[in-house]
C-alpha cells in the first residue's frame, strides 16, 4: 500500500486508458481555462501520491502551434464522490524560467521609477538654487 502523501510510480501503466484519460481530461480543461488549443500526444510519466484521494502527477507531450511541447499536470481525483480536478498545469520549459514574486516586481518597479526620477530631482534642486540666489 502507498505511503499516504508520498509521491511514486503510478501503479497503473503509464499509457493505460485510466491514465490516458486523466491527460486528456487536464488538456481539455486547461484549454477551457486559458481558451487554448494544446492537442494531447502522449504520457511521458504518470506518478501519483495518496492524499484525500489520488493526486496525479503527469508530464504529457502535447502539441502547441505545431510545436511538440511537455506539460505537467496534477489531477486530483476521488472516486467515491465522482470528483475530478485539474490542480496544475504548466509548460516543463516555463517551469525551468526564473520566476518572480510580485514583490519582486515591486522591488524592481520601485528601483526603476528611483532612477527615473533621480534626474527630476536633479533639476528642481537646481531650479531651487537659482531661485535662491535670485532672491
Amino acid at each position: 500500500m502507498a505511503t499516504l502523501g508520498g509521491v511514486h510510480e503510478s501503479s497503473t501503466a503509464q499509457n493505460s486508458a485510466e491514465i490516458d484519460g486523466l491527460a486528456r481530461f487536464a488538456v481539455e480543461e486547461h484549454n477551457k481555462k486559458e481558451n487554448g488549443v494544446v492537442e494531447f500526444a502522449r504520457v511521458v510519466k504518470a506518478k501519483e501520491q495518496v492524499v484525500a484521494g489520488t493526486l496525479h502527477h503527469l508530464t504529457i507531450e502535447a502539441m502547441d502551434a505545431g510545436k511538440k511541447k511537455l506539460y505537467e499536470a496534477k489531477v486530483w481525483v476521488k472516486p467515491w464522490l465522482n470528483f475530478k480536478e485539474l490542480q496544475e498545469f504548466k509548460n516543463v520549459e516555463d517551469a525551468n524560467a526564473p520566476t518572480f514574486t510580485s514583490s519582486d516586481l515591486g522591488v524592481k518597479k520601485c528601483r526603476f521609477l528611483s532612477s527615473l526620477l533621480l534626474p527630476i530631482r536633479l533639476v528642481l534642486r537646481r531650479q531651487a538654487k537659482k531661485t535662491t540666489t535670485m532672491q
